[in-house]
């Protein structure tokens, strides 16, 4: 009966999870479908470890993706990547979701590491020391790795500011 409550937990977790981080490997991928394949691998890998994740498996599941991420883009490491083309925003007024493209397709300007910071830190909500100890560096690297990120994406998105106070966001 305990192996039927671990795979309930699991598949519990899960079912509440699973669009969340698929948004966030989304963010740190680029690529919807790179995305979908990187949770899968990091709940293949939780689910043979989960009865010793305990109560809050969600920074344990983050922390796989992220590192996979990480071994994605340095295995990948030179190769050109064809990103399909953002529409024109010149030619209809501005939306949410012109917004979003325009964040999205300013973040696939980022170098990866940048990329991932701004993600965990900007998007998800993460403190700093959060942020560095799921990428394994030091908050100083994420500091500076933040700083980076956000004069890149203010040179592709003029407009774009991060709003002080709690919690941390970008915005347009």
């Amino acid at each position: 009966m305990a192996g039927r409550d671990h795979a309930g937990t699991f598949d519990d977790f899960v079912a509440a999870r699973y669009a969340a981080l698929v948004r966030s490997a989304t963010l740190l991928c680029g690529d919807h479908h790179d995305a979908e394949d990187l949770v899968q691998g990091a709940l293949v890998k939780a689910v043979g470890v989960w009865h010793r994740i305990g109560d809050d498996p969600e920074p344990y599941v983050r922390r796989i993706m992220v590192n996979d991420n990480i071994s994605r883009w340095r295995k990948h490491r030179g190769r050109v990547v064809v990103r399909e083309q953002v529409p024109d925003t010149d030619t209809a007024p501005a939306s949410d979701s012109d917004t979003r493209l325009d964040i999205e397709a300013a973040l696939a300007t980022l170098p990866p590491r940048q990329r991932t910071v701004v993600v965990l830190r900007y998007l998800e909500d993460l403190s700093e020391r959060q942020t560095a100890d799921l990428m394994g560096t030091s908050v100083g690297t994420v500091k500076s790795q933040a700083r980076d990120a956000l004069a890149a994406l203010r040179r592709v998105v003029p407009d774009l500011t991060v709003h002080r106070g709690a919690p941390d966001q970008v915005a347009r």
